[in-house]
């Protein structure tokens, strides 16, 4: 049976904290804070591991651009003090549009490669106190001495989880990462077909064993006692994640590329009802639980038996943060053990 957890997009500090604690009480076993326009995944974590003294506490994703190896490296040395060790570390690039216009990237091209690079990079950063570390690559370059303060850090072998959607990307974590965090939009084809596969290129590449790499999902949530309208909470919010071009091949390969054409032109003409309403039955459901609380509970264990944890994440796009407050409140009463 896989762990479970849940993911926190929405809400200030004081929310974060509170949810957390909430989960913690709850007994789930991680909560994770993502990371976007207007939220830094490094201080929402920094927040959840002051607000608790057990949970596993997570980022999915922090963005692997636009932070330097070494102050990422430093933000996770304290983050896992900060937690008593409860930290893994999740990274991502981002979507091409933001690396550029987000963060600045120069480079865009060959994210794969930035993350393999990255990675071992961080690793080595841990074990600075051992000795300098020097580095000369395609997207780093590091010189550091370590000078006498430089002190062990809690953990040296911190766990690094990164994203992937497309087979290159997912072939990094197989080569680098003790895990993948799996987004909402994979589906059990994709993943037997693409996602797996390329795991183990990845891994034997590398020289390590496929299973060595842990599957952590996402998996969109929505509980009202409305079933009807819980499904068109979950849709909307698949319907976001398919609106963008990048996430074409991945829904192609699970089945789903009418409705994402469908999504697509409804996303170019500004019509969410028209995205929300091409999201098929079949394709909410590999990719969310929505309904009653019942029907949830009974719903889920089909999608999280491909993880190793799954994270629970409410739906946001085109809902209220009243909404959205309410539904994560939902899932913790939902499956609270």
């Amino acid at each position: 049976m896989a762990t479970r957890g849940i993911t926190v997009l929405g809400g200030g500090l004081r929310e974060t904290q509170e949810i957390t604690r909430r989960a913690e009480d709850a007994g789930f076993d991680a909560v994770w804070s993502g990371e976007f326009l207007h939220r830094s995944a490094i201080v929402s974590v920094a927040a959840m591991a002051a607000a608790t003294v057990r949970i596993g506490v997570g980022t999915a994703i922090a963005y692997a651009v636009g932070r330097s190896p070494l102050v990422l490296a430093n933000d996770a040395r304290f983050l896992d003090e900060m937690s008593d060790g409860r930290l893994t570390l999740g990274l991502g690039t981002g979507t091409r549009r933001m690396m550029t216009g987000w963060h600045g990237v120069g480079d865009p091209d060959g994210p794969a490669s930035r993350i393999e690079e990255l990675v071992p990079l961080l690793r080595r950063l841990w074990r600075l106190h051992e000795g300098p570390v020097r580095h000369e690559g395609r997207f780093y370059s590091v010189d550091i001495a370590p000078s006498a303060e430089v002190s062990p850090p809690l953990r040296t072998e911190i766990p690094v989880y990164t994203a992937g959607v497309n087979a290159r990307m997912i072939e990094a974590a197989g080569r680098v990462a003790d895990g993948l965090i799996c987004h909402p939009t994979i589906s059990d084809r994709y993943l037997d077909d693409i996602a797996l596969p390329a795991i183990a290129r990845g891994a034997q590449r590398a020289g390590r064993a496929a299973g060595d790499v842990k599957l952590a999902g996402i998996i969109i949530c929505s509980i009202a006692g409305d079933a009807a309208a819980a499904r068109r909470e979950a849709a909307a919010q698949i319907a976001f994640y398919a609106a963008p071009k990048a996430y074409g091949p991945v829904l192609e390969a699970s089945g789903f590329g009418a409705e994402a054409a469908a999504i697509r032109a409804a996303f170019l003409a500004g019509d969410h009802q028209a995205m929300t309403e091409a999201v098929s039955p079949a394709m909410l459901a590999q990719m969310a639980v929505a309904g009653t609380a019942e029907e949830v509970r009974d719903a889920l264990p089909a999608l999280e038996k491909r993880y190793d944890h799954a994270a629970l994440y409410s739906p946001s796009f085109t809902l209220t943060a009243e909404r959205v407050a309410e539904n994560t409140q939902a899932i913790i009463d939902t499956f609270a053990r």
